[in-house]
């Protein structure tokens, strides 16, 4: 998928360290790039935590100034120049709308404005955008969600890996380490990580000091409302009146939640576009492929130029099949759930459970479950050959008879799990894998629930059914190719190890291990619910 970037561009100036009032007396520092001969020309706003200037200044700044926008890149509070202290997510609404006062007031604000950014840079979008006003026309997000309690809080677990790696690139920002930060951040994390200390001594151990936001999410974890109450706007997304556009990858930590965000559009009658490649968090394809996409939707809802846009408004790649599709919706029309039942004697198919024991294993805290490739924030996120994995003797492996025909899967992905555990705390790992004619088992999607005492119920004899939500996927399962599923208990270190005691999530160190075990039987039919699409 490529868009071409117009051969005719503006030479462009720079005004730098614009101030920024902020209704607190705190100073944010702007750059404005300005493309030369243009009066008054559309706005783009870039609200950043990581520096306006370098790549950044480069991909949003000059990039779209070349192709006739001005920009302003903001140094989000508490970096780069900017004053205060950065609140991560705290204080992106109030600090974002603050901005668009003083925007509106500037002699060169022509009353049209666009704002555009991945990750974090597109969290100050949607924090702002429901209440912008009219002159905000677009948005242009990627990689990113309307709020991002979820991805941090997975299931229900932890979200270590991702959480920590943020915690410690945010850290060496300023630092004499400079980019190099974000290239570090991934190894002094793992290594934090499998240290086997308590959670609340990790940022020091990776990022060489206390960070108050990486010991917040611990200490909300149990109960996050109070915390994550003004850094949620999922519940206004669908008051947003401006133009949206969606860049997401198959194997980004923002999927599910990006995805929920088109959906809550769509449901209040707003026809965003959403694209989803096969891309992971960090990932400079994506990045390229969602400059194209934000310069074509600009110069359309901005300029007046449609020729770049696509007729249908949901375009996604289709891992497996290799193959860019265009559809109408999402869901995409003709998707039909179909469950795969796990079977007795490690099998896997869509015909009834039959009358069988339970599978069991046990899950030790002590020596976790790991996990091999899944979403993380930075670094490659693209499938690994799992068999390494499946050998360990607390990974539940059930396969699919070989396929006589391609299969499509194109949809969200679920999992119920008749479980029964012997300690009150658990975990639920369930991932779906392609296994390749070689034997070779990639990892395709994959979701955790994190179990506590009464949730969900027991039955009378202790058995639990677990509803796990997984990763959407858009998968052809080429003909001679097998589906597997795993039912584990721990993804270490990309989620928190569960404990097995309840204990607070930062402090605890006691660990109890688990028995597990797995019904498949026809009144406890354990399934992943895939979602076909005939061809």
């Amino acid at each position: 998928m490529a868009i071409a970037w117009p051969r005719t561009a503006h030479r462009v100036t720079v005004q730098r360290d614009l101030p920024v009032p902020m209704p607190d007396g705190v100073t944010l520092l702007a750059d404005r790039y300005v493309p030369a001969g243009a009066v008054r020309p559309p706005t783009i706003l870039v609200r950043s935590p990581y520096g306006r200037r370098g790549v950044f200044g480069y991909m949003y700044g000059r990039a779209f100034a070349r192709r006739g926008f001005q920009v302003v890149m903001q140094s989000c509070r508490g970096g780069f120049g900017s004053g205060g202290v950065l609140d991560p997510l705290g204080d992106e609404h109030e600090d974002g709308m603050a901005t668009l006062t003083w925007l509106r007031k500037q002699p060169w604000y022509g009353g049209s404005l666009a704002m555009q950014g991945p990750s974090y840079l597109g969290y100050t979008q949607w924090a702002v955008a429901p209440f912008a006003g009219p002159d905000l026309k677009a948005m242009a997000t990627s990689v990113t969600a309307s709020q991002f309690r979820d991805a941090a809080y997975v299931g229900g677990a932890f979200a270590l890996e991702s959480s920590l790696i943020w915690t410690t690139l945010t850290a060496s920002m300023g630092s004499p380490l400079g980019g190099a930060g974000a290239l570090l951040a991934p190894r002094r994390t793992r290594r934090a990580a499998l240290s086997g200390r308590p959670l609340t001594e990790l940022d020091v151990l990776s990022a060489g000091r206390g960070m108050p936001f990486f010991q917040d999410l611990l200490a909300h974890h149990a109960e996050p409302a109070a915390y994550w109450g003004r850094r949620d706007f999922s519940a206004s997304v669908g008051e947003v009146g401006a133009e949206v556009t969606m860049v997401g990858g198959w194997y980004d930590i923002f999927l599910p939640w990006q995805v929920k965000d088109y959906v809550a559009m769509r449901a209040a009658g707003r026809r965003p576009h959403l694209t989803i490649g096969p891309w992971y968090h960090a990932d400079m394809r994506q990045m390229r492929a969602a400059g194209a996409d934000a310069l074509a939707w600009f110069r359309a809802h901005l300029m007046g130029d449609p020729s770049g846009l696509r007729e249908q408004p949901v375009r996604i790649y289709v891992t497996g099949a290799g193959e860019w599709r265009d559809y109408p919706d999402w869901p995409v029309p003709g998707m039909r759930e179909q469950r795969w039942h796990l079977r007795p004697d490690s099998g896997l198919a869509p015909e009834n459970p039959v009358e069988s024991e339970p599978d069991r294993y046990r899950y030790d805290p002590a020596h976790p479950t790991p996990s091999l490739g899944g979403p993380v924030l930075l670094g490659n996120s693209e499938p690994r050959d799992n068999r390494r994995l499946e050998a360990r003797r607390d990974v539940l492996v059930y396969t699919g008879p070989e396929l006589r025909r391609d299969t499509e899967m194109i949809g969200p992905v679920r999992a119920e799990i008749y479980l029964r555990s012997s300690t009150e705390h658990a975990d639920v790992v369930v991932r779906v894998c392609d296994v390749h004619p070689d034997g070779a088992s990639y990892n395709v999607c994959e979701g955790v629930r994190r179990l506590t005492p009464g949730a969900p119920v027991a039955g009378a004899d202790g058995v639990r059914r677990v509803e796990v939500d997984l990763w959407p996927i858009g998968h052809r399962f080429r003909r001679g190719h097998r589906i597997r599923v795993h039912v584990a208990g721990g993804a270490y270190p990309r989620i928190a190890r569960n404990l097995g005691t309840g204990d607070p999530l930062g402090t605890g160190s006691a660990m109890v291990a688990a028995r597990q075990e797995v019904f498949h039987d026809p009144s406890r039919p354990s399934a992943v619910i895939l979602p076909l699409v005939s061809p």
